[in-house]
C-alpha cells in the first residue's frame, strides 16, 4: 500500500507506471458508479413508464447524506450507504405513491413539470441549508493506493467502484429471483395483465420507484467519496444519466450498465489523453453517433 503519487509533471522514471495507474482510477471510477447512478433512471423508466427528471438532484442528496454523515458522526460514506439508501427509497416511495402516481396516465408535459418543479425545489432547499459552497469527506484511506504490477490503484475509487458493482448485482438478484421482482417486472411488460391477475400495480409502482432512488443515493454516497457536492451539481448529474441510458437503451439495466462504460472510459480517455475540458465533448458526441446509427439504444428494443 503506497501513498498516491501528485497528479501532473514532476514523477521522474515512474511516471509511466502512474499515468497508467491514474488511467485506470479515471475509467473505474466513472463507469461503475456513473452505471449505478444511470440504472436508477433506467429502472424507474423501464416499469412505471415516468422520466425522472429529479434524478441527479436525488443523487446530491445522497451525496449531502454522506457529508452530513461523514462530518457530524464520523461514519465513512461507505458504512453510510445503507442508511442514505433507506432514506432516498422512502423519499421516493412516499414521491410515487403520493404524487407521482396521479400524473402517471396524464400528458408527458405535465409530467416533466411535475418533476422539473421537484428537483427545483431539492436544489433550493439544499442551497437554503448548505449554501453555494462545495463540501466534502475526508476518509482515512483518501490518499492510499493499492500496488499491481504496474499500477497504482487508488482505494476511495477501488471501493466505489466494488461497492457499485455489488450494488448492481443485488438489485439483479432482486429482479430475477424475488417475488416482488418478478412482480415488477410483469408490470413492465404488461399493465393491464398485471391488474387481471390482481397485482398491487400502484404499490409495485412506488417500490419500483424507491428502488430507483434507493441506487442513485448509493451512488450519491459513492461519489462523494471522489468528488466535492454542491448543489449546482444536480443538473449535470441529472443529464449524464440521461445520456447514458439513452446511449445503452431506455429501460434496459445491462444497457445502462454498458452506456456507464462507454461514458465513463471515454470521458476519463479524452480527459487525460487530450483536455478535461473536452470530456464533455466526447460524451455528446458519443450520443450523437448512438442517436444516428442505433436510436433505441445499444441494448434498447425498437419501438
Amino acid at each position: 500500500m503506497l501513498p498516491l503519487p501528485p497528479y501532473g509533471g514532476g514523477l521522474g522514471w515512474g511516471a509511466p507506471r502512474a499515468r497508467l495507474g491514474l488511467a485506470w482510477r479515471l475509467i473505474a471510477r466513472a463507469h461503475a458508479v456513473y452505471g449505478l447512478a444511470a440504472l436508477g433512471l433506467s429502472v424507474i423508466f423501464g416499469v412505471v413508464r415516468v422520466v425522472n427528471f429529479a434524478h441527479g438532484e436525488m443523487m446530491v442528496l445522497g451525496m449531502y447524506g454522506a457529508v452530513v454523515l461523514a462530518q457530524w458522526g464520523g461514519v465513512d460514506p461507505l458504512l453510510a450507504t445503507p442508511l442514505v439508501a433507506a432514506v432516498l427509497f422512502g423519499l421516493g416511495y412516499t414521491l410515487q405513491r403520493g404524487l407521482i402516481n396521479a400524473f402517471i396516465a396524464r400528458p408527458e408535459h405535465m409530467q416533466f413539470i411535475l418533476l422539473v418543479g421537484i428537483a427545483l425545489m431539492i436544489v433550493n432547499g439544499l442551497l437554503m441549508v448548505f449554501g453555494p459552497d462545495a463540501r466534502g469527506t475526508n476518509v482515512g484511506y483518501g490518499f492510499e493506493a493499492f500496488e499491481v504490477g504496474p499500477l497504482l490503484l487508488d482505494k476511495t475509487r477501488v471501493y466505489a467502484a466494488g461497492a457499485a458493482v455489488l450494488t448492481t448485482l443485488a438489485l439483479f438478484g432482486f429482479f430475477r429471483y424475488t417475488l416482488a421482482g418478478k412482480a415488477i417486472r410483469a408490470c413492465a411488460d404488461n399493465q393491464l395483465g398485471a391488474k387481471v391477475v390482481g397485482l398491487n400495480v400502484d404499490g409495485l409502482y412506488a417500490l419500483t420507484f424507491g428502488l430507483g432512488a434507493a441506487c442513485v443515493g448509493v451512488a450519491g454516497c459513492l461519489m462523494a467519496l471522489i468528488v466535492d457536492v454542491s448543489p449546482q451539481l444536480a443538473p449535470e448529474y441529472t443529464l449524464l444519466s440521461f445520456i447514458i441510458v439513452i446511449i445503452g437503451g431506455l429501460g434496459s439495466l445491462a444497457g445502462a450498465l454498458l452506456g456507464g462504460v462507454l461514458i465513463g472510459v471515454s470521458e476519463a480517455l479524452a480527459g487525460f489523453f487530450l483536455l478535461p475540458s473536452m470530456k464533455s465533448m466526447f460524451s455528446y458526441a458519443l450520443l450523437v453517433l448512438v442517436l444516428v446509427l442505433r436510436p433505441q439504444g445499444l441494448l434498447g428494443k425498437r419501438a
